[in-house]
Parts: structure tokens; C-alpha cells; sequence
């Protein structure tokens, strides 16, 4: 067996069970994603307060923004359409959930680790690391758009990052 194989064997370009796994994470995540923002926009004033109590700088805009972001990513998500640019904002969007309303749990998060990854954002924060680190796999749109605008692509190239 050649160095190339036992490369390619351990670590391979993309799997169908790879893009499987992360087509039902942009699915099931997307979804709640949206709907985490429709609430967020349906009660953005309730939202607006609660941001103001956990200190964040211009609540209601953050509010919105932050419901809109989901709201929008969330769908982005769902047809993996920009999904690592998506991931980015809802990342931030997470790390300062954990800092302001989750603070309890970052600060403890090694000498209980438990409550870390109890905390609310944390499956939401995990799901848009894996889109931002693997990309959304080759059941997307944006695997589909990178095969056709790939020069002197057949659309079979195996890629799918």
C-alpha cells in the first residue's frame, strides 16, 4: 500500500456519510434557527429588555440584528447556501450569548464542564462550528455552485468543501 492510499485512506476529501452528517446538522440547525429568530422578531421589545439587563450595547438593535441573523442564516443553513459565511456571524452571535447570559458557565467551563455544555447556546454553537470547520457537504448549494464555476469542472470532482 503507497504512502498516497494509506493518506487518502485515514483522512478522505469528503465521505458520503461526512456530507450526510452535515446535511442533517444544516437541517435540523437551520430550522431551529429560524424559528429561534421569528421569536426573537416576534417579541423584539421583550428581547430588547432582556438584552438590556444582561448589559449588551444598543439591546433593541442587537435584538434585531440578532433576530434577523438567525432568522436569515437559518434558512441559509437549511439550503446551504453561503454556509461558512453564515457560520460566522451566528458564531458570534453564540460567543456572546455564552458571555452575557451563559458568563456562569464559561467561567466554570473546566472545573464543570457540565454546566458549559448544558447551556442553552451551546448545541447551536456546536452545530455552526462544524459548517464553519467542514463546510455543508456536498448536499448543498454551495457544493453544487462551486462544481459548475470550477474552471473546466464536469461537476464530478469529488470536492464538496
Amino acid at each position: 500500500m503507497t504512502l498516497s492510499k494509506i493518506t487518502n485512506w485515514l483522512a478522505p476529501e469528503r465521505t458520503v456519510a461526512q456530507s450526510l452528517l452535515l446535511f442533517v446538522v444544516r437541517l435540523y440547525w437551520g430550522w431551529q434557527f429560524f424559528q429561534t429568530g421569528k421569536g426573537k422578531l416576534a417579541h423584539l421589545a421583550n428581547v430588547g429588555e432582556y438584552f438590556q439587563s444582561l448589559g449588551i450595547p444598543l439591546p433593541h438593535a442587537a435584538a434585531t440584528f440578532t433576530g434577523l441573523m438567525e432568522c436569515a442564516g437559518g434558512i441559509l443553513l437549511l439550503l446551504g447556501l453561503v454556509s461558512r459565511l453564515t457560520a460566522i456571524p451566528l458564531t458570534l452571535i453564540l460567543v456572546v450569548a455564552y458571555c452575557t447570559a451563559s458568563a456562569e458557565a464559561v467561567k466554570n467551563i473546566f472545573s464543570n464542564p457540565e454546566q458549559f455544555f448544558a447551556a442553552d447556546p451551546f448545541l447551536f454553537l456546536y452545530a455552526v462550528i462544524l459548517i464553519l470547520a467542514f463546510g455543508p457537504g456536498k448536499f448543498s448549494i454551495d457544493w453544487i455552485l462551486r462544481n459548475k464555476m470550477a474552471p473546466g469542472s464536469d461537476g464530478n470532482n469529488g470536492g464538496g468543501k
